[in-house]
């Protein structure tokens, strides 16, 4: 059983748990399934309160894609969700990932 299905198991038995859904999106990602991996960071987003690592790693995913707009989007709204749940630590995590996409042209 690889450790996805072993995720999903875990969450046929509790469908709610976060950490486990963000595993679940975790794995996706490294399996190369990118639409499940954003999928599954845009539910944990859409919840409240929203889950702040959910942005960043939607942020660096993107990144990833090449989809810098993208990236600055999630990472601007999780600048400001973590700042709303006061998460210092996190906002600055993400400050410095935009900060890093001005190769890029503008912030």
């Amino acid at each position: 059983m690889s450790r996805r299905e072993k995720i999903e198991a875990m969450l046929a038995e509790d469908p709610d748990d976060t950490f486990l859904r963000y595993s679940l999106a975790m794995e996706h990602r490294s399996e190369g399934n990118n639409t499940q991996s954003l999928e599954i960071l845009d539910a944990l987003i859409s919840e409240a309160p929203p889950c702040i690592p959910a942005f960043f790693m939607a942020g660096q995913q993107f990144v990833d894609l090449d989809r810098i707009d993208d990236a600055r989007d999630y990472l601007r709204r999780g600048i400001d969700e973590a700042r709303n749940q006061n998460d210092a630590h996190a906002a600055a995590e993400m400050s410095e990932l935009l900060t890093s996409l001005g190769e890029y042209g503008e912030i």
